[in-house]
């Protein structure tokens, strides 16, 4: 059990690259904390700054109440799962379990005992005599977590654990770690955990918190529900959500004493939460962001304020429709439910259509800074 904490955290490489710009994270003891963001974000980079596997520049990581900066990995107590599985191809599953434990001299009947729980645990039990050449990627993934468990370390940590997976099996193994995680808290032993993926799938189904990395920076840390829903700047607001929030570019126009956002030739009024969050953008270029599933479509003029549209493009998701309008000279996304879309999709496309939006779910963003100012 063990709080880690980065301070200033820097990694600069020998030709003078900077990958990591002084972060600063703390992740709670028992956390489920998962760093997400695109390839070249240096995610991958501070996992392994964490782990020992990289020579800190500046800054500090420390595990509980030790300062790890020179320690050595296996000093660090912590237990490490790769992309790949590196199991040993002449070892049993049971002989890569054990390895490690042998390694660092414990007695065989505590080794045993470990192994053994932590196939239950994997639902390795009947796989144990097999070789990882007689194994399926789910299995083989198993078994290097189950090595990682065997070490009940105070941190796991897991670099993109799931990519060589194909998806139904990823959705298996997302289900499989989540629940060891709090089944391990249930039982008195958690472990804090750090997991690095590319994949938002993983993030939002998998963390308590997220950190969203962007070119060696943390752009946001927050719960999955805070950032879908309240993203601090357009790059977790387009980050975040799939498919992704629309973020367009506009200007805020004021009319009568009210503020409009323009789209194209059209415009729309901001709600009163908007207009006073607004305030002093009058006249300027802003960017707005809606989530898909908060645009909503009607074939006929509706009551109140609305912009106008071309229905060009649809996909059908089954139970939902995710359809596509031209608006001036950008393209905004809508979600609609199969139900609500299909009589709509039946008169075709490149048509004229209605839309407007939730202003409650609207977010504004400063143009030169990317932040959100509408929270």
């Amino acid at each position: 059990m063990a709080e880690v904490i980065f301070n200033k955290l820097e990694k600069v490489y020998s030709n003078g690259f900077k990958a990591v710009h002084g972060i600063d994270l703390t992740i709670a003891d028992g956390e489920f904390m998962v760093i997400v963001g695109p390839s070249g974000c240096a995610k991958s980079t501070t996992l392994r700054m964490l782990a020992g596997l990289e020579t800190i520049s500046g800054g500090e990581v420390r595990i509980g109440d030790k300062l790890v900066n020179n320690l050595a990995p296996k000093s660090r107590g912590i237990a490490m799962v790769f992309q790949n599985y590196a199991l040993y191809p002449h070892m049993t599953v049971r002989e890569n379990l054990a390895f490690g434990l042998k390694l660092s001299k414990m007695p065989k009947e505590q080794i045993n005992q470990q192994v053994d729980e932590a196939a239950k645990i994997l639902e390795l039990d009947e796989l144990m005599d097999r070789l990882p050449r007689q194994l399926s990627g789910g299995q083989a993934q198993r078994v290097a977590v189950g090595r990682a468990i065997v070490k009940k370390p105070d941190v796991f940590l897991f670099d993109e654990p799931l990519s060589n997976l194909d998806a139904k099996l990823r959705a298996s193994m997302r289900i499989r770690i989540s629940d060891l995680h709090k089944q391990l808290k249930r039982s008195g032993k958690p472990a804090t955990t750090v997991y690095v993926t590319h994949d938002q799938t993983e993030a939002m189904t998998m963390g308590d918190r997220i950190c969203v990395m962007k070119l060696g920076h943390i752009m946001q840390v927050d719960t999955p529900d805070n950032l879908y829903h309240y993203p601090k700047n357009m790059f977790v607001a387009g980050f975040i959500g799939a498919p992704e929030m629309n973020i367009k570019s506009s200007k805020l126009i004021e009319k009568e004493g009210r503020l409009y956002l323009t789209l194209g030739d059209e415009t729309l009024p901001l709600n009163d939460r908007l207009q006073a969050k607004a305030a002093g953008y009058q006249g300027q270029d802003i960017f707005f962001g809606v989530r898909p599933e908060f645009v909503s479509l009607s074939d006929e003029p509706t009551a109140g304020d609305y912009v106008t549209g071309e229905m060009v493009r649809v996909e059908n998701m089954g139970h939902e429709f995710f359809v596509y309008l031209k608006v001036a000279d950008y393209e905004l996304t809508c979600r609609i439910p199969s139900d609500e879309a299909k009589p709509m999709i039946e008169k075709g496309l490149n048509r004229k259509v209605y839309f407007t939006f939730d202003m409650n779910k609207c977010h504004l963003f400063d143009a030169k800074t990317e932040q959100n100012i509408s929270l």
